[in-house]
């Protein structure tokens, strides 16, 4: 047992109640995915399994969206980064409207219309299939630098809550959860979503109305965030700055484009609906859902800030990571109100369940679309495809598992997530808006557009990630203070820097690399495409949004499908 208990972990302060409410949320979500797998719709061909044989309802699809992308990284990282930085992220709260306006408007009706298995099946059609391969691939990276995280994050407050070895919590809850995805398909992802986004309510409002009462009230939190600077908005144009309006409201734009509609996970589940009129709906409901929760995640910060502002948890020692500190909160305020633990680390274990098996079931149908099925017989049956996907989202859990530990050694994950996100993201969004937006961008374009966003993306991001491991930048912390605490702490003093100013782009906000990767990617394929002989087979007009149908030249003879 001794082994189990992690070496640093405090003593657990799980109950036998706890223990029961995370228990029974991981038992009811393996119930609804064997129902789905064994006794509802049967899971043995790709329609159903991936897209839910297109007769989902609205509300589970839109908790559904909600649910996976309110991850472990949204409750427990964004509140460090809070607590850390300040409020400055609350900005992108203020991206979502613009995100989800313009994904109904401009992105969301082409692909409805065309009723893809694989969103990445659109760049076969408008350029050529090198170009879909890439944009499969940088997919693929985006899931697999994801999905790790979300699973680390809460298994980290599940151990600091519960004394348990975090090596032992990943393999198990990924287990379970790569189960249920499998036999389960697009159904049992999105009703364990929707019952998951229960968990997720109650635990964030609970650790926030918690937190509160624990500073002292609502007006003594906000006064002591105020003071400690944590309430501070900053509009600098300075793009070295790590959060302002300007780079979390413009680099957020771009980097979450991809993230919140671009993306195979929240395509499946929009082209799962009925009706365009019912993904609207859904648009509608994602975006409140998801704005509600995120203030009151970045909120969070603030109040934790106002229980530990004369005695920081991490200079301290009391805690080794900034992602433990939402864990270490529930510990002070709740360690005497009986399944309130439980209740918040199901709802954690719900979000990055919620976001993991979304991931895993959408990873295995562009896999297979893109990667496998070109090369399948052609007398390959539905039911052997089913089987290859559901093979796919077994590898891909088991690979996610792996990757979980190499995240240990990173410190904060958030700013991690943003970079590595944005490296993928920025080429993603530039190909899917001009394969949509300019008939004169050719496949040699796109492809050289692609892959040179991609290394310049990487480059930076490489190079910005090598100088922040040094401490080479001033990372615009916001002051903390250990006076206040009643024990002996034992300081270290860190000794000047001998690096030299890195490059200016190395410099710049981790925000913007998305950003770079877009603009890159659009003026190299612009520029190819206008000095190349265009050899592109005829357009079709189902391939652009309607708001460039008159430019482009198509064969007379089509028959445009309407929505």
């Amino acid at each position: 047992m001794e082994e189990i208990l992690s070496s640093n972990s405090p003593q657990s302060m799980f109950t036998w109640i706890d223990y029961t409410v995370f228990s029974g949320m991981l038992g009811l979500s393996v119930a609804i995915g064997v129902y789905f797998g064994f006794f509802g719709p049967k899971q043995d061909n790709k329609e159903v399994y991936i897209l839910g044989g297109k007769d989902m309802n609205v509300l589970p699809v839109a908790t559904s969206l909600v649910a996976s992308q309110i991850s472990g990284i949204s409750l427990l990282a964004i509140p460090a980064d809070t607590y850390l930085f300040g409020l400055n992220y609350i900005w992108i709260v203020l991206v979502c409207p613009i995100v989800c306006l313009l994904s109904a408007y401009l992105y969301l009706p082409v692909f409805f219309n065309l009723q893809l298995t694989s969103i990445y099946e659109y760049f076969n059609l408008r350029f050529n299939r090198s170009i879909r391969v890439l944009s499969s691939f940088l997919y693929t990276i985006t899931v697999f630098v994801y999905c790790p995280l979300i699973t680390y994050i809460p298994s980290l407050a599940f151990s600091q809550v519960s004394g348990i070895n975090v090596h032992y919590i990943t393999p198990v809850v990924c287990a379970i959860c790569i189960f249920y995805t499998t036999i389960g398909g697009l159904k049992a992802v999105v009703w364990t979503d929707a019952f998951q986004f229960i968990g997720i309510i109650i635990s964030v409002i609970a650790v926030f109305v918690l937190g509160i009462m624990a500073a002292g009230g609502s007006d003594k939190t906000w006064e002591i965030a105020g003071e400690g600077k944590r309430l501070e908005l900053s509009f600098s144009l300075d793009p070295t700055l790590r959060d302002s309006f300007w780079s979390v409201a413009i680099g957020g734009l771009f980097n979450y484009m991809p993230f919140f509609t671009l993306n195979q996970g929240s395509m499946q589940k929009y082209q799962s609906l009925p009706t365009f009129q019912d993904t609207k709906k859904a648009i509608i409901l994602y975006c409140f859902g998801y704005m509600s929760l995120a203030s009151i995640t970045i909120l969070t910060g603030c109040v934790i800030y106002a229980n530990y502002w004369n005695c920081d948890p991490l200079s301290s020692d009391q805690i080794q990571q900034p992602d433990q500190l939402v864990a270490y909160l529930l510990m002070d305020v709740a360690k005497n109100i009986p399944a309130i633990p439980g209740i918040f680390i199901a709802g954690v274990f719900s979000a990055s369940l919620s976001s993991l098996s979304a991931n895993l079931n959408t990873i295995s149908s562009t896999i297979y679309e893109d990667f496998i099925s070109p090369f399948m017989p052609t007398q390959t049956t539905e039911k052997t495809a089913s089987h290859i996907l559901k093979l796919i989202v077994v590898v891909a859990g088991v690979i996610s598992i792996g990757l979980i530990f190499l995240y240990e050694r990173l410190g904060s994950v958030f700013p991690i997530f943003v970079a590595f996100q944005g490296v993928a993201n920025g080429p993603l969004l530039a190909l899917f808006t001009m394969g949509i937006l300019c008939p004169f961008v050719n496949s040699k374009g796109a492809l050289l557009g692609g892959v040179s966003g991609l290394l310049f993306a990487g480059w930076i991001t490489i190079g910005h990630q090598w100088y922040t491991s040094k401490g080479v930048f001033d990372t615009h912390a916001k002051p903390v203070s250990i006076q206040g605490c009643n024990f002996t702490v034992n300081q270290t003093i860190s000794s000047n820097n001998p690096f030299e100013e890195p490059f200016v782009l190395y410099r710049l906000s981790i925000w913007y690399i998305s950003l770079l990767g877009t603009v890159v990617c659009a003026i190299v394929a612009m520029v190819v495409s206008l000095v190349t002989k265009n050899d592109e087979k005829q357009l079709n007009l189902n391939l652009f949004s309607p708001l460039v149908h008159k430019f482009v030249p198509i064969n007379p003879e089509e028959i445009k499908t309407k929505l």
